[in-house]
């Protein structure tokens, strides 16, 4: 395993850039602590698979560079930065029984038959791949073909790090639950330093320590699941983690309340102080879960309700999704199962301590 030092990195698809958009990568820097479980996360097209490939050796950035425990491996090849890739689909053969698949790397590198046998058996375990070790491989499905193609990047207990490119893209709901929940236990009982690329936020979510959420090339924010959700450092964060996503809306500031088509949402003094003096375009954030919506005149102590219509009910089995009108936005409230909730006028209630402020779609922090 491997500390990874990302310096100054960036990397366009051109041959002389000359702007920020003509950057697959603008600048950046991070750090992968050695055995830890991160996540790549963002949309298609955001940078994530050109990173991971920066980090694996397949493409060489523009400028910057890649250290692996403080080593400079920016201009190695693939084969000599001691990485494992798992890729979208199964990188296996076919006609090789699975034993044989897991074996494969460790007899390339020259080891002995009984640490074969010992660690081809250990990863079998790990992966429920024991009874399928005499089996050729074109036999089995394609949730056992994607163990197969991740224990070949774990039969190596020497890696820096097992790179993971979306690898349950193609597997069913189901088996992508279990495939996971397996890549856990794999990481808290052999500590290896691993890195997995997604477009899905649950699987972010449930896999990883740590999560660097991309957008247009840009890693705009890197933390825990809690904090990802709960203090989001960019709107991109706040829209595309959690469902729904963070309610968002152009906003102004008087005082200690923000302006939303003439209405008055109460704020922390303290973040209405600090958007206060900016002069970048407001907005303000809250998530569907944190928003209250009550059919009375009373609500919740310490909170302010402001009128709201509306204009529709979801009931989702556990949990509704109440639609509501403010000003001319819609927002969405996240409500328990047991709320009693009806089209038709109502209250909003803003907590001053779950309501966020962006200026120029950063967070604007207390």
């Amino acid at each position: 395993m491997a500390r990874i030092d990302l310096v100054e990195l960036s990397h366009s698809y051109r041959p002389n850039p000359r702007s920020r958009d003509d950057y697959a990568l603008p600048k950046l820097n991070m750090t992968w602590k050695d055995g830890g479980a991160y996540a790549l996360l963002g949309p298609s097209g955001c940078g994530k698979t050109t990173l991971l490939n920066i980090i694996s050796g397949l493409i060489q950035p523009s400028a910057g560079k890649v250290l692996f425990d403080g080593q400079d491996v920016t201009s190695l090849q693939p084969q000599q930065r001691n990485i494992a890739q798992v890729f979208q689909f199964p990188v296996i053969y076919d006609t090789m029984t699975v034993f044989d698949n897991l074996a494969f790397p460790l007899r390339n590198r020259g080891w002995k038959r009984p640490d074969i046998q010992k660690r081809v058996e250990e990863i079998a375990e790990i992966l429920d791949l024991t009874g399928d070790l005499k089996n050729r491989a074109s036999g089995l499905g394609a949730d056992a073909k994607q163990k197969i193609s991740m224990g070949r990047g774990l039969v190596r207990p020497d890696v820096a790090a097992i790179l993971f490119d979306e690898p349950l893209t193609t597997i069913d709901q189901h088996l992508k639950w279990t495939l996971r929940r397996k890549l856990k236990q794999i990481h808290a009982q052999l500590k290896l330093s691993l890195i997995y690329v997604t477009h899905d936020q649950v699987e972010a979510m449930t896999f990883a320590e740590q999560v660097a959420v991309m957008y247009g090339g840009e890693v705009v924010q890197m933390g825990s699941p809690q904090e990802l959700f709960e203090e989001p450092a960019h709107t991109f964060v706040g829209f595309f983690v959690g469902s729904p996503g963070m309610n968002l809306l152009p906003c102004a500031i008087e005082g200690n309340e923000a302006v939303i088509d003439n209405i008055r949402i109460p704020l922390d003094p303290e973040r209405a102080q600090k958007a206060a003096a900016t002069n970048s375009p407001l907005k303000l954030g809250i998530r569907p879960e944190f928003l209250g919506v009550v059919k009375t005149e009373t609500t919740p102590s310490g909170t302010i309700g402001v009128p709201t219509v509306i204009e529709s009910v979801e009931d989702l089995g556990n949990f509704k999704i109440a639609t509501t009108r403010l000003g001319t936005h819609r927002l969405k409230a996240k409500l328990p199962e047991t709320v009693e909730i009806t089209p038709g006028p109502a209250q909003l209630c803003f907590p001053t301590a779950r309501t966020r402020l962006y200026a120029d779609d950063r967070l604007i922090a207390a």
